[in-house]
Parts: C-alpha cells; sequence; structure tokens
C-alpha cells in the first residue's frame, strides 16, 4: 500500500507487486481493453443493432439507397401474415411462374400460404413469392401497393419497392437501417421467427400428391447461436444478408449490403457486437 495525497486527503492505493503501479491503474488498462476494436466493414452498407436496447454497435452507409435483392422477400412475408390466414389455400397462377425457381411450382397445384411464404423465406423462391403476391394482392402491381403502404406506416423513408421479390429495377431500394427496422418489427411474428430459423423442412400441396423439399440459403444457422434471418443476391445489389444472433441476453441484428465474404464477414462482426456488449455490461 502507497499513501498518496491529494487535496490534503490521504488515499490509499494498492500497488502491484513487483511492478510500483498502482493496481487501479492495472484495472482501468484492462477495462479499457475489454472494448474490441472496431472492424473493418467490407460492404456497400451495413448495420449492427442491439435490438432490446435499440443501441447502434456500427453503422456504415446505414441510409444510403441501395438494391436489396431478397432481402425485399421479408417485406412481402409480413404483408402477407397481417393479410391472410396461414391456412389459406394458394392456387398458383401460370402468372406467378415467369421466374422459376429450382422447386419447380406448377400452375394449378395448391399450398397452403404457410408453406409458400416459408418458402420464398427459406428457399428464397421467387415462385412461391410471386404465388403469394398474387394471391394476396390480385394481381403483382396492387400487392407492391401494399408493400409500399406498409413501409409508410413503419416509418421506411429510404424505401420503395417495384416487385414482390426483389429484382433489380429502377425505383426498387432500401437502406440498411430501414431493413433492420422492417426485420425487427416481422420478428415479432412469432411464425415470422420460426420460418427463417428453418434450416431443411418439407412442404407438400393440399392433396398431398407431391412434396418439395426446402434447403435455407442462409449458411449461418449452421451456428447455433443465429436465429436468422435472409439472404438475397442479384449482379446489381451483390451479395446482401440479414442476420440475428441471440447469445448471453442480447439480440444482435446484423444487416449488410453489397456484403464481401458475406459468411465469414458477418459471423465476426456479429462477435464483435457480442464483444462490445459484454465489456459494456461487464
Amino acid at each position: 500500500m502507497v499513501g498518496l495525497l491529494a487535496g490534503g486527503l490521504l488515499l490509499m492505493a494498492i500497488v502491484m507487486p513487483g511492478t510500483g503501479v498502482p493496481f487501479a491503474a492495472h484495472a482501468a488498462e484492462a477495462g479499457a481493453s475489454r472494448r474490441p476494436d472496431q472492424p473493418v466493414v467490407k460492404a456497400a452498407a451495413l448495420y449492427l443493432v442491439e435490438l432490446q436496447s435499440g443501441r447502434v454497435l456500427l453503422e456504415q452507409n446505414a441510409n444510403r439507397r441501395l438494391p436489396p435483392a431478397s432481402l425485399t422477400k421479408i417485406m412481402t412475408a409480413l404483408v402477407a401474415l397481417e393479410a391472410a390466414p396461414l391456412q389459406d389455400a394458394v392456387k398458383i397462377d401460370r402468372r406467378a411462374l415467369v421466374h422459376r425457381s429450382s422447386l419447380d411450382f406448377r400452375a394449378g397445384e395448391e399450398f397452403l400460404l404457410r408453406d409458400l411464404v416459408t418458402a420464398m423465406l427459406v428457399a428464397s423462391a421467387n415462385d412461391a413469392c410471386e404465388a403469394v403476391a398474387w394471391h394476396i394482392g390480385g394481381d403483382d402491381k396492387r400487392f407492391v401497393e401494399m408493400m409500399n403502404e406498409r413501409a409508410r406506416k413503419l416509418g421506411l423513408k429510404g424505401t420503395h419497392f417495384v416487385n414482390p421479390c426483389g429484382f433489380d429495377a429502377p425505383g426498387h431500394y432500401s437502406t440498411a437501417a430501414d431493413l433492420a427496422r422492417l426485420t425487427e418489427r416481422a420478428l415479432q411474428e412469432p411464425v415470422f421467427s420460426m420460418m427463417v430459423r428453418t434450416l431443411v423442412r418439407d412442404i407438400r400441396t393440399v392433396d398431398g400428391g407431391r412434396q418439395v423439399l426446402l434447403h435455407s440459403t442462409n449458411e449461418l444457422l449452421m451456428d447455433p447461436e443465429v436465429n436468422g434471418v435472409k439472404t438475397g443476391y442479384t449482379s446489381k445489389a451483390g451479395r446482401c444478408l440479414i442476420a440475428s444472433m441471440f447469445k448471453d441476453g442480447h439480440r444482435l441484428l446484423l444487416v449488410g449490403l453489397n456484403l464481401m465474404d458475406q459468411w465469414e464477414q458477418a459471423s465476426r462482426l456479429l462477435r464483435y457486437g457480442h464483444e462490445v456488449l459484454q465489456g459494456s455490461s461487464g
């Protein structure tokens, strides 16, 4: 112990053995070292937020308007889930089959709405997405109007949709911050939350005549701490990703647009966010 005179008061400090340096200084240095270095972000735009507190942990060009690719389908799913019962039988309209997927949906087949929404979120099936839009909106143009109205009500001022699936088109854009807000709202729907953390699932036609196997496009779901959300890609948008991780009482949400090395970088950024939060509460 050493005595330090400050303002007429005798303060006692514990000295680290063999160093002559007060223990308090070491403790301060240790506390400071708990915050990790801010990582280099390789993306056109990025937004990392802790949802329960609303604390933004990292952002880059978060309000820049960019093509969102299939992240668009989050709004399509939200509008559909709010507009119709999950048990609705949806007959595949031939006009919905302009953009086919490997799932090979066929005109005239009937699936439950729940299963088509699952197909577009898990496997990112464009034909399932279009079929949902035609069923809910009566046609795809009316459905897009519903999407834009929902965006307006959510306060997504940097977002505008032209199609329900996320194809590149003039006037079809969103921002990383808007997509985070949209996803936060969608995750409040238990059925949506369940769908986006699904790795593999099979669905069947209403008559049971055909089974379709769904495989998630989201490789991050192999990590048990990751519980969603959605991937996307077009030649203009690049690799896009929204990822959610729940760990130690914190729910992290990451939005990356034109994200380089998406799996490695997303995993690293989520871990960075968790380390920042642990350092804050330590």
